[in-house]
Parts: C-alpha cells; structure tokens; sequence
C-alpha cells in the first residue's frame, strides 16, 4: 500500500516566496492574513495525515509505510 503525500499550492507558494526572500537578501517575509491562513490548513492537513499513517502502522503492526521528508529544497 503506497500513500503519496503531495505539496499543496499554498505549501508551494510559501516555499517559493522563502526562495526569493533568500535570493534577494531580504530580512523578512510577510504573508496576507488569507496566505497564512491557507498555509496553517494545508500544514495541519499534512500533520493529519501522517497521524493517520502513523495510527495505521502502530495498529496493524504488519504494514511498513515509509515517509520522506527531506524539506525539498527549503
């Protein structure tokens, strides 16, 4: 059983708006309310889900699921 955990858009905006704050040399990041809304969604989503793999593993005991994160290129 293979469980593939994709970025969402908010994710992937937040992470190329960090991208560009480090290339421009820049102190800070500043996010609308909307964007730090969408983004603390998407991140409690992730959280969920990998709560839920996690629930799988420790209850079944014969699944192996192996989750990756290796913070892409943040």
């Amino acid at each position: 059983m293979a469980n593939n955990i994709t970025l969402s858009l908010h994710v992937k905006t937040f992470n190329d708006k960090v991208k560009l704050m480090n290339q421009t040399g820049k102190q800070s990041l500043t996010l609308s309310a909307q964007e730090a809304r969408n983004l603390h969604s998407d991140i409690f989503d992730l959280l969920t889900q990998f709560a839920k793999l996690s629930n799988q593993v420790n209850s079944d005991g014969n699944q192996a699921i192996n989750v990756q994160m290796d913070g892409g290129t943040w």
